[in-house]
């Protein structure tokens, strides 16, 4: 959705005008409005990273310039740049980071602990929260299902039945967290990619368009965290946040709805590589199948509760 231009010591993102169910960013007045939301929403976990909204201007020679005379023909999100062997996922993969007690995960684990505590409850009725992962999860079924992308039959019914399953059994576990005030407007995206292990951390790249979206509970995140740590053998640090922020937030779901979170956001993840496919001119269309397959086998390979097993 979006060009990412560095220029030394600087990030700027420029929206692309493109229109998805979910967005319609055709309109130069929708952009600049996205933008502004996205440092708005991002300063809450990064705020001297996002530094503000500025012009791309075109002047009477045709030439385009950040914030010069001109025209405003766009508008540009200005972002300082950040190291990226600080990255989380880069840290992991670089092996930047071991097993056993840190205090880079601490200090992530204090962060996410503060924002989920200061977090504003959600405006959204528990009706309405499960009709969003049921909604959703049937665009899944029908992306995953697609025989053009030749998928493994098997495995995704068994993901599939698995998501669903849950759904049916646990709607009123999601129902019952939104009741006690535990969905909130969080983060919508948190990924290794997205935590850079400053001294003290920041995150940045929240799900900035939509407010729905971004309506989760913290244990939904907390779980797609560790998905994404799975994805890339770090299972250690993804659980490691996890059980750090439980204890700090004096708060933990059955089992049965933690299952459910895990192998709704796998097959999520799977459909949303597939999507690129979609595109008319897909950028490394080779990566996109063998990434849908490898979160189909993380959804499989939660160990589930009774509550959530298919049944053959």
């Amino acid at each position: 959705m979006s060009w990412v231009l560095v220029a030394g010591d600087r990030v700027y993102k420029l929206k692309k005008p493109v229109h998805y169910p979910f967005l319609d960013f055709r309109s130069i007045e929708a952009r600049e409005k996205n933008c502004r939301e996205e440092v708005r929403l991002n300063r809450r976990l990064a705020p001297d990273v996002y530094l503000g909204v500025i012009p791309l201007t075109i002047d009477t020679k045709g030439r385009l310039a950040v914030a010069g005379r001109g025209e405003v023909v766009d508008w540009l999100v200005e972002m300082r740049r950040l190291p990226e062997n600080l990255m989380l996922d880069q840290a992991i993969l670089k092996k930047k980071i071991e097993r056993g007690p840190t205090d880079q995960i601490d200090a992530v684990v204090h962060l996410l602990t503060k924002f989920f505590k200061t977090c504003p409850p959600a405006e959204i009725s528990p009706e309405a929260y499960v009709q969003r992962f049921a909604r959703e999860h049937a665009i899944n079924e029908a992306m995953l299902s697609d025989p053009r992308f030749d998928l493994d039959g098997a495995e995704v019914n068994d993901a599939l039945v698995r998501v669903r399953k849950g759904l049916e059994d646990g709607a009123a576990g999601l129902e019952e967290r939104v009741k006690r005030g535990h969905i909130v407007e969080g983060h919508g995206d948190l990924r290794p990619e997205h935590i850079c292990l400053l001294d003290p951390p920041i995150i940045i790249d929240c799900l900035e368009f939509s407010y729905l979206l971004r309506l989760v509970d913290p244990f939904d995140e907390l779980s797609y965290l560790a998905l994404e740590c799975a994805m890339i053998d770090a299972n250690w640090v993804g659980e490691r946040i996890f059980h750090g922020c439980a204890e700090a937030l004096g708060d933990r779901p059955a089992a049965a709805l933690l299952d459910f979170y895990w192998t709704y956001r796998a097959c999520l993840r799977a459909r949303l590589a597939l999507a690129h496919l979609l595109d008319p001119y897909p950028r490394t269309p080779e990566k996109w199948v063998p990434l849908a397959r490898q979160y189909i086998r993380l959804a499989q390979s939660r160990v589930l509760t009774p509550a959530l097993r298919a049944v053959p």
